[in-house]
């Protein structure tokens, strides 16, 4: 009976052990290294409560799509709820691999909207080298998702 009593305690912690462990994810830190949240989101649900000028510090988890090919100073990363957020570093304090597009990062930081003027669209278009025609067809301020980023986590597997 002792036996029995030993192997179902020791059964039953590993199954707490396995269902309470967290995503890891290994690859290269940018930025301030930070510890993956168990509530890091991969949806635009951290946006949902904000409004005007607030933000909220959150995790969020998604695909880069793109980056800044100039410095690696920017990336629109995608989220499973098939939204795309622009992701900025806090204080322009680090940079991005160019080719890190295609990979799965998880982001540290403050989540906001923004309206962005003519200008920054613009100005950003230019970075992924759009055309004179396309930048043309920029011609009213767009509200975005952002997130201004003090640490990203790129993983080594997409």
């Amino acid at each position: 009976m002792k036996i029995f009593n030993t192997f179902t305690t020791v059964f039953l912690v590993g199954i707490l052990m396995v269902s309470c462990k967290q995503e890891t994810i290994q690859g290269d830190y940018f930025g301030e290294e930070f510890k993956i949240s168990g509530k890091a989101s991969k949806t635009s649900a951290p946006f949902d409560g904000i409004t005007g000028k607030d933000s909220l510090q959150t995790q969020i988890v998604g695909e880069i799509k793109e980056v800044c090919q100039a410095k690696g100073c920017w990336m629109k990363v995608q989220l499973e709820s098939d939204e795309e957020v622009f992701v900025r570093f806090k204080d322009y304090g680090f940079f991005v691999p160019k080719d890190a597009a295609g990979k799965k990062a998880v982001m540290n930081g403050a989540a906001f909207y923004e309206e962005m003027s003519v200008e920054d669209q613009k100005h950003y278009a230019e970075d992924e080298g759009a055309s004179e025609d396309e930048l043309a067809q920029i011609t009213a301020p767009k509200k975005t998702l952002r997130f201004e980023a003090d640490g990203v986590l790129i993983a080594d597997q997409p």
